[in-house]
């Protein structure tokens, strides 16, 4: 059928996918503290932020950084001293938008530029920047009524900042997402690596590390190297207060090792050198190893019971590597019949309202067997089950007798005659009895259902004398308010 091939081939796609989840590598991620901040004791006690420089409206405090209060008109900015020397990078960047109103401005934006700039139109930042910039858009400039939004835009330094239509003719890609106002802080993951911009954002809505949703991606991005991480943000007519709790930097180095030059990283002679170097020790614990065993045969083999080699553990690995794979194809396979048996029971049950909308007409009871008979015949057999061991331990009885006559009249002849008949008489009676119950049992009346008992008719109450009487109460009640209206009307004309 269709659907079982549309299962297999979904249980081989999913199969694929957890074996390459298996076997990929993600790429080495590094902290790098020299391009980050967080709280507490953010702020030192000369009021600066180690590696980072900020202004404008910007106030740092203890466990945050305040880039622009609450004020009409205000610009602030926070930006790293130092150029970032990785190829692929992620950020996370942890911050909070509050305001009185419904409706914020201007907005927040999260930069990775070549030049740092202490003011301009763009969230703080000057138009003509030649980089990358995540932009948390408040205020709805055109009119669309897609606001709150966030988009990213990549500028080449001669590209101005498209104001009238907040950007969406420029951008790379974006999400409407709300983060004005929320229970907890606003999260945004920004990850570069081999030319693919992803960008995640959490909503604020738990306090769950693990809540963050896609927000875009895009491909083939071209970056330029040696850039300054960067938040700035701005306020207008509206205002909202911008804070900067968080700003984590991971470098991403590929596991193939095609790791870049720089700040924390090794060239290829560099690495030809400590291989080599590695390569001199290893030969030399050898060595000492074996100048060991032969010096002490006892510990040796006790050296070897507590040490695996490099064999045994290659195996070990590969042994655990496959019970992982094992565990996953089985936990796979018990979800693929468990969608197989969902589906046989979809597939009969949609059988089964097919024929009962084809054989029969809508508002006919259909023919079955109901649960009530199904009680009834499972008690039928219940009983039946116990009057047939009944009559096979009746049988048994009757057996032992007949062989106990039949030994006892070939040893006595003639002499135990009387005692033989007597026997035989119990012997038909017994017979008798069995063929009795054989034929009440054969003949069991089907069980009848207990009708209920007829529901007498309601009796009447209401006799003439009384309906008489209730006639003239109300025709009394009726003259009685037709009079006190009329007075009531002429009372109420005396007044005009």
């Amino acid at each position: 059928m269709p659907s079982y091939r549309l299962l297999h081939g979904l249980g081989i796609v999913a199969l694929l996918t957890v074996i390459y989840t298996c076997f990929a590598q993600a790429p080495h991620k590094t902290f790098q503290f020299k391009y980050s901040l967080k709280g507490p004791h953010l702020s030192q006690e000369d009021g600066t932020v180690p590696f980072w420089e900020y202004g404008g409206s910007a106030l740092a405090s203890e466990d945050q950084v305040r880039i622009t209060p609450s004020l009409r008109s205000k610009r602030g900015y926070i930006w790293n001293k130092y150029k970032t020397p990785y190829d692929h990078w992620e950020v996370e960047v942890v911050f909070r938008v509050t305001g009185r109103g419904r409706i914020g401005a201007d907005g927040l934006a999260i930069w990775y530029t070549t030049e740092k700039s202490n003011d301009g139109p763009v969230y703080g930042n000057i138009d003509k920047w030649n980089g990358l910039g995540v932009f948390f858009d408040s205020f709805d400039n055109d009119n669309q009524r897609n606001n709150p939004y966030i988009l990213a835009v990549v500028n080449d330094g001669t590209k101005n900042y498209d104001h009238n239509t907040d950007g969406l003719t420029q951008q790379i890609g974006g999400c409407l997402r709300d983060f004005r106002n929320r229970p907890y802080p606003v999260r945004v993951k920004i990850e570069y690596y081999k030319k693919s911009l992803t960008v995640s954002f959490h909503s604020g809505m738990s306090n769950s590390d693990a809540d963050y949703e896609p927000c875009f991606s895009a491909g083939n991005i071209e970056l330029p190297k040696n850039g300054y991480f960067g938040v700035t943000a701005a306020t207008g007519g509206l205002a909202d207060d911008h804070d900067l709790l968080k700003f984590l930097t991971h470098s991403l180095v590929p596991p193939d090792g095609e790791e870049q030059t720089g700040d924390g990283h090794i060239t290829e002679e560099e690495r030809q050198k400590f291989k080599e170097e590695y390569e001199q020790y290893y030969k030399k614990l050898e060595k000492q190893r074996e100048e060991y065993k032969q010096k002490n045969p006892d510990k040796a083999q006790e050296m070897d019971e507590v040490y695996e080699d490099q064999t045994s553990r290659e195996l070990r690995q590969v042994y655990e590597s496959q019970s992982n794979i094992i565990r996953v194809l089985g936990s796979l396979q018990m979800k693929l019949d468990e969608i197989s048996g969902r589906q046989e029971r979809t597939i009969s049950t949609i059988t089964n309202m097919g024929s009962i909308q084809q054989g029969q007409p809508v508002g006919q009871p259909q023919d079955g067997i109901k649960r009530h008979e199904i009680d009834n015949l499972l008690k039928v057999h219940s009983d039946l089950q116990l009057s047939v061991t009944e009559i096979r331990a009746s049988v048994g009885d009757i057996q032992q007798k007949a062989n106990f006559i039949h030994a006892k009249s070939q040893q006595q002849g003639a002499g135990g005659g009387i005692e033989g008949s007597l026997l035989s008489h119990e012997i038909q009676d017994n017979l008798r009895n069995i063929k009795a119950d054989l034929s009440s049992l054969v003949k069991r009346p089907e069980p009848r259902q207990i009708a209920c008992p007829p529901i007498p008719e309601f009796p009447t109450c209401l006799t003439p004398m009384y309906f008489v009487i209730l006639i003239c109460l109300q025709c009394a009640m009726f003259i009685g308010f037709v009079i006190y209206k009329i007075k009531q009307e002429a009372a109420a004309k005396k007044f005009y």
